[in-house]
């Protein structure tokens, strides 16, 4: 079926690997600054913050990434 390619829509494929991408972009910086931050300051809540902040920025610029990301380049 070429339904999906005439019409320009994303197969589910596509959307779950670029779903997955897009997430691993949000979740890792925030995760690696929680332990650096957990790490150095040797304080639970102050790390968890910090890595709320930083997950926050990221979703932030996931968004703009995504919009980009996400669209599909007609032939």
């Amino acid at each position: 079926m070429t339904s999906d390619n005439a019409t320009g829509k994303l197969t589910i494929r596509d959307i779950v690997l670029k779903g997955s991408i897009i997430a691993v972009i949000v979740t890792v910086p925030s995760i690696v600054s929680f332990v650096i931050a957990w790490m150095i300051l040797n304080d639970l809540i102050q790390a968890a913050i910090i890595g709320a902040i930083v997950h926050f920025i990221a979703m932030g610029f996931s968004l703009k990434i995504s919009k980009k990301f996400l669209v599909k380049r007609g032939s």
